[in-house]
């Protein structure tokens, strides 16, 4: 058994003991050479076991296991589109989709860390889950950026492997819980987010 499906098995069951992702919703995947790994369709994240990932290749054409998530063609997008791209995370954290509720933009600014791991996070329009539509918003953000807030739908990182993709993921909810407890709290400025970020 290939150590990414224990791999993803694990951060899976990250998530939901971290309150990062509910029941079945959210799905999330790596890139094992020309294979991609993904979460099933409708499962709780937190049950599942590595024989339960969905193996499919660059093409979305299965290859091994059950029925993949429906959000299986803005992976394949974002994949196709940055080589660099190791693992995508999405799901549905509680603060994080608040923000999407609101149509509110993640204000990433308020600690180095924020700027540090997460950049500007854009806030995309709401499309239908599972659509065309979808798909092609969320890979044309996700082209520029490594975290995204989704509106009406939830959120989504993107990282070299699955370790930073769910870093980036967990940093998101704590910036977004942070914005609420912080109110209008200031913003690092722009000349200290350059000290931050470096040459």
């Amino acid at each position: 058994m290939s150590d990414k499906r224990r791999e993803l098995t694990d951060f899976c069951s990250l998530l939901y003991e971290r309150r990062l992702t509910f029941s079945a919703g959210g799905n999330v995947s790596v890139r094992d050479g020309e294979t991609i790994l993904i979460t099933p369709s409708g499962r709780n994240k937190g049950l599942l076991s590595p024989e339960d990932m969905v193996a499919v290749d660059m093409d979305g054409q299965p290859l091994e296991g059950g029925k993949p998530s429906i959000e299986l063609g803005f992976h394949l997008a974002i994949y196709r589109s940055r080589p660099e791209v190791g693992a995508v995370v999405h799901c549905h954290p509680l603060h994080s989709t608040a923000l999407a509720v609101r149509g509110e933009p993640l204000r990433c600014g308020l600690t180095p860390e924020g700027v540090l791991l997460l950049g500007d996070v854009p806030l995309v329009p709401y499309a239908t889950p599972g659509s065309e539509e979808l798909v092609r918003l969320v890979s044309a953000y996700a082209l520029d950026h490594d975290a995204i807030i989704m509106e009406k739908h939830g959120a989504l990182t993107v990282g070299a492997d699955l370790e930073q993709a769910y870093n980036r993921m967990e940093e998101l909810e704590f910036q977004a819980q942070l914005q609420f407890l912080a109110g209008d709290a200031e913003e690092i400025s722009d000349a200290e987010r350059r000290r931050i970020l470096g040459p």
